[in-house]
């Protein structure tokens, strides 16, 4: 059973949906730009037959606030104090795209606070061109101001990025969605030779295999984690 609820986490309302049992470990979800929380639903119903699931819409983003100032790190604040609001000490965390970032980052200056990282078509942190912005025809439900300063960092993740990955102490999959993924997927090998504790593996599927194949991204997921 699904519910929705939010948090106020500074200045920043943040909406969150939960599955799973209420006693179980705790596992957090993060969406891509100018996604949601319902992203996950398909993953989330699965794996929340094994663990309490927790996705968020992180700032700009569906049912949040959507304030003034974006990017990651900012995001990475939010997420932090959600935890903190929650009373979730230590949680698996699994992001997607952007929300792959956010969890990337997490890890790396909050290790205290991630038990296990998994990282699904993730952009890799290397200086680049982020690829096509792209807008989906119709009404969006992000706030799309919210997009300069994601691709911003995307583009120039920092000179000290990439000897970053190395400071990530939570054993981690990297999950790459092959050949019909629009990200250079041998960017994300690199990703993971430079992170201690990493495996790397495929959901042929593209971008977004985490909802067309939810089955096989829950299952690496919930194996990862109970392994």
């Amino acid at each position: 059973m699904e519910d929705q609820s939010v948090v106020d986490v500074g200045d920043v309302r943040l909406a969150y949906r939960t599955w799973g049992d209420s006693y179980g470990s705790p596992v957090v979800l993060l969406h891509g730009l100018g996604g949601s929380a319902a992203d996950w639903e398909a993953a989330a119903l699965l794996l929340g037959r094994e663990w309490r699931v927790f996705a968020l819409d992180l700032r700009g983003h569906g049912g949040s606030d959507w304030p003034d100032a974006y990017g990651p790190e900012l995001m990475v604040e939010d997420v932090v104090g959600f935890l903190d609001e929650l009373e979730l000490d230590r949680v698996g965390l699994v992001g997607h795209g952007m929300g792959g970032v956010v969890a990337r980052l997490l890890a790396q200056e909050h290790s205290d606070r991630v038990e296990r990282l998994v990282l699904v078509e993730t952009p890799a942190p290397f200086p680049g061109d982020p690829g096509p912005a792209g807008r989906p025809e119709g009404p969006v439900d992000y706030d799309e101001n919210a997009v300069p300063a994601v691709r911003a960092h995307l583009a120039d993740p920092g000179p000290d990025a990439a000897e970053g990955l190395g400071e990530i102490v939570a054993p981690t999959m990297i999950i790459t969605g092959g050949p019909e993924s629009t990200m250079p997927q041998d960017r994300q090998a690199d990703t993971a030779s430079l992170i201690p504790d990493c495996r790397l593996i495929t959901v042929p599927g593209g971008h977004r295999m985490h909802e067309t194949r939810a089955d096989q991204v829950a299952a690496h997921i919930t194996e990862f984690f109970t392994s």
